[in-house]
Formats: structure tokens, C-alpha cells, sequence
């Protein structure tokens, strides 16, 4: 090597280490060579379609208007020795989204440009054409239809000047193509997630460079002390997000983790919210969101015992826990009695009955299978019988019976026990005497026998029978 190349390749070299970051630029630590990156500026609204399998007919359906950057084109080459005075850098061209095709267009294109520059240096004219007039050479435009071409074919013979391809399913189009141009994809399936993940980091990487005016707190930001609602692209400093989101976590509110944007329906993603708030709230809120989903499913209950709490499969009106292995009876939530009716409390009989009553249709049918359309309607008439008793009836002071007044005095007898009690302040009346105590000054029902009769029956002598 003359000790010109080998200045002009260290000074080249140097340069464009100088123009390039260090994702777009790699120099190699072996030889005299590297690696670049070309990520091409693509056109607003630009759209992609795949050609395959069902994978995607997916990706064309969901995602072919949201792509802004596509994976770049890659320059491997090596300079040999006496380069740049006679010969060319050894190169290959690989891109996923490009056919080998395209890739050999561009490889004659680099060709003709080193012949139009033969002596001089030329690896950044090769990326400036790379970046710059890709789309244009090859006349691609929006919708633009990849077609993935499977690796395999690509399994030229480095040891013979004709190109060789190992399967047999090529084309003798195909088998011509220029070596130097690879398309390094398996599958589609494979290009598919590499557009999306590259897509994704791009997006990212243009967003936290950038400054951003926070509506919480009116403070402008870089994008990577921000964060972005994707469905709405609204834009909100990390720390105002971080201090609403723990609010609402800490109250049980994990459903309403959305864009604080008045009547916004965006939400907030799990690995948003996990590097926002830290473990420990996290932990938090994804048992919680995992609760209110069971809660949602009629097939799921959850184990009564206090120290459990394990979600249960029922099955029927019977709940097994697999923790702790108690069975229970899925509609009473006591140790499982079989055929026997359950006994609910008060308390559970008016829940269920002001939630079933309060439900819509959907509701009720996912009320009806967990608890049983039959027990369900049995409650509301239990309980509906039991506000009727409570306006209408008071209950013996002595034994509990449920006695209703309809006529006559306020002395009355038990029909149970047939104890004697004063229906205004349900006090036991002697059997002896009952009437002494309306008789008594000292008794707020003195000469309150007859309270609430019409005029005309205050006739009745005091010693009469009610």
C-alpha cells in the first residue's frame, strides 16, 4: 500500500466518523473498513404493502398508514490497498425491505459512481446517494409493495465467477442478480416485526429530541422528560404525569389511568405506567387491573377465607380453591352444603338485591350465572317481602312474630305466643290487667287506647276486650 492510500483511507475514514453518529457509522477493528447505515427520509403519509402469507394480510390491514421510517440500507465494505488510486471498495448492500433486485440497481449504481470518480475517495458520495436519490433510482413511491425474497436464495458461491443458488425454487432472474446484493430477511412474519420495532425506536428517538409544552403545569420540556399518548399525541412532563398516576393507583382507580386532556379516552400503556410510578405502585396496580378482570368473568370467584383470597374456577354452585383447597358454595360463600338452600345475611340479600335490580340486561344475565337466576329473584322477593313487613308490621316484643294492625285498639295479642303488648311503644303488657298501662299517668301511652281510630269508635269502655 502507498503510503497516498493509506492516507487518503485513514483521512476518509476519519471523516466520516466526524460526519456520521456512531449508529450510522461502525468502523471495523480488524481492517481497513466498517460499516454504514443509510435510513432514507421518506415522504409524508408514506404507505407499505407486504406481499405473503397471512401475517401480512395482517400488517397491510393495521398498519401500512402509520409507517414513518423504515429500516435502513447497509454499506459493508473493505478498502483494499491500493484504493482509492485503482480500485474500488469491496462492498456488499443489504436492506430487509428491498429486493435483491433493487439492491442490484443500486450496487451498478455505486459502480458507476466510483467510475466517475475513479482516484478519488468516494464512500461518502456513495452515501449521500444512498440517503438521498434511493426512492427516485428505483422509483419507488407510496403505496409501495415489498416483496421478501427468503434468505436462503441468497446463499451465493463465493467460489466461482457464476452465481449459485441453493434453491430450487429461484428464478433464473433471481440467480443472476449481483452477489453483493443481500436481502437479509427470513421471513415475512420476521420483516414484519423489524419494520414495526424500527418504526417504533425512530419515532421515540425523534420525540425525546425534541420540546414540548407540558398543559399541567405549563413547562416546556424535551421529549424525554415527557410522555406521549399515542391514540391522541397528546404530550404531558413526566412529572405531572407521574404524581396523577400515583393518585389514582393509590384510590384503586386503575381503569382510569388516561390522558388528563378533558373527555380524552387514551390510555395509558402498562410499560408507561411501570416507568412512571416504579415497582412497587406497579405491583400494585397490575394486581388490581388483573382483579377488576376476574371480577368481570362470571366463571371466576374468589376464595372467602380472609388469609386467601385465591381466584377460583366454579364450577356450578361449587368453588374448590387450589391454594388452600377449601371448597365453598359459590352463591353463599359458605363451606359447600350441597343441595341444601344457602343462607344469606340481611346485608347480602340487600346487596344482591339493589345490584340486580340496579343492573341493565347485560348485567343481570352476568349476575344471573354467577348466582343462579333463581336465587337471584328469590332475593329480591325476600327482600321486597321484608320492606313490606318493616312498613306495615312490628314485631312482637317477646317472641319476634311479624303482627299486623288492621283494626281495633292498641292493646294487642301476640298470634305466636300470645303475649299482650302495646302496639305505640311495643312495651309486654300484664296478663292480669293489659289495660292498667293505658290507664297509667306515667306512661307516654296514657288514655292512648284508642289512638288513631276514627272519632266514632272512641266509644268503647276502657275494660273492654280488643
Amino acid at each position: 500500500m502507498s503510503s497516498e492510500d493509506q492516507d487518503a483511507q485513514e483521512d476518509e475514514l476519519l471523516a466520516l466518523a466526524s460526519i456520521f453518529p456512531k449508529d450510522e457509522f461502525k468502523r471495523s477493528e480488524t481492517s481497513q473498513g466498517g460499516e454504514l447505515q443509510a435510513c432514507l427520509d421518506l415522504p409524508p403519509n408514506f404507505e407499505i404493502l407486504i406481499k405473503g402469507d397471512a401475517a401480512a394480510n395482517f400488517f397491510n390491514e393495521h398498519f401500512h398508514n402509520s409507517i414513518s421510517f423504515l429500516p435502513p440500507i447497509v454499506l459493508h465494505f473493505e478498502l483494499p490497498s491500493d484504493y482509492p488510486s485503482a480500485s474500488p471498495p469491496n462492498f456488499t448492500l443489504s436492506c430487509k425491505w428491498l429486493s435483491p433486485k433493487q439492491l442490484a440497481r443500486l450496487c451498478q449504481h455505486l459502480d458507476k459512481l466510483w467510475v466517475e470518480n475513479a482516484g478519488c475517495v468516494v464512500l461518502f458520495a456513495w452515501m449521500r446517494f444512498l440517503k438521498e436519490e434511493t426512492l427516485e433510482h428505483l422509483c419507488i413511491t407510496s403505496p409501495h409493495e415489498i416483496e421478501v425474497c427468503p434468505i436462503v436464495c441468497q446463499d451465493w458461491s463465493e467460489s466461482s465467477d457464476t452465481a449459485e443458488c441453493s434453491s430450487a425454487a429461484c428464478s433464473l432472474e433471481e440467480v443472476s442478480l449481483d452477489r453483493r446484493a443481500i436481502q437479509d430477511v427470513e421471513s415475512v412474519s420476521a420483516l414484519i416485526k423489524c419494520i414495526l420495532d424500527f418504526n417504533e425506536s425512530q419515532q421515540k428517538k425523534c420525540f425525546e429530541s425534541k420540546s414540548y409544552m407540558c398543559n399541567i403545569c405549563f413547562s416546556e420540556k424535551l421529549g424525554n422528560e415527557c410522555t406521549y399518548f399515542k391514540v391522541c399525541h397528546h404530550v404531558y412532563c413526566n412529572i405531572c404525569i407521574k404524581d396523577y398516576f400515583e393518585i389514582q393507583i393509590q384510590d384503586g382507580q386503575v381503569h382510569s389511568l388516561n390522558c388528563p386532556e378533558p373527555k380524552c379516552p387514551s390510555t395509558a400503556t402498562p410499560a408507561q405506567v411501570k416507568e412512571l410510578v416504579g415497582e412497587e405502585l406497579f405491583s400494585r396496580y397490575d394486581r388490581l387491573l388483573l382483579q377488576s378482570s376476574l371480577d368481570l368473568m362470571p366463571d371466576v370467584v374468589y376464595c372467602p377465607r380472609p388469609s386467601c383470597q385465591t381466584p377460583v374456577m366454579q364450577e356450578g354452585t361449587i368453588g374448590i380453591c387450589p391454594s388452600c383447597h377449601h371448597a365453598f358454595c359459590t352463591l353463599c360463600n359458605m363451606t359447600y352444603h350441597g343441595v341444601s338452600s344457602c343462607k344469606f345475611s340481611a346485608e347480602k340479600l340487600a346487596a344482591l338485591r339493589n345490584e340486580y335490580l340496579a343492573a341493565d340486561e347485560v348485567e343481570k344475565k352476568f349476575l344471573e350465572k354467577r348466582y343462579g337466576k333463581k336465587a337471584l329473584q328469590a332475593a329480591v322477593a325476600e327482600m321486597e317481602s321484608q320492606d313490606w313487613l318493616g312498613k306495615n308490621s312490628k314485631s312482637c316484643p317477646r317472641c319476634g312474630t311479624h303482627i299486623q294492625k288492621i283494626d281495633g285498639c292498641n292493646k294487642m295479642t301476640c298470634t305466636g305466643c300470645k303475649q299482650y303488648f302495646c302496639w305505640l311503644c311495643m312495651g309486654s303488657l300484664t296478663r292480669g290487667n293489659p289495660y292498667s298501662h293505658f290507664n297509667d299517668s306515667s306512661t307516654p301511652c296514657f288514655n292512648q287506647l284508642f289512638q288513631g281510630l276514627l272519632a266514632e269508635e272512641n266509644e268503647f269502655d276502657l275494660n273492654g276486650e280488643n
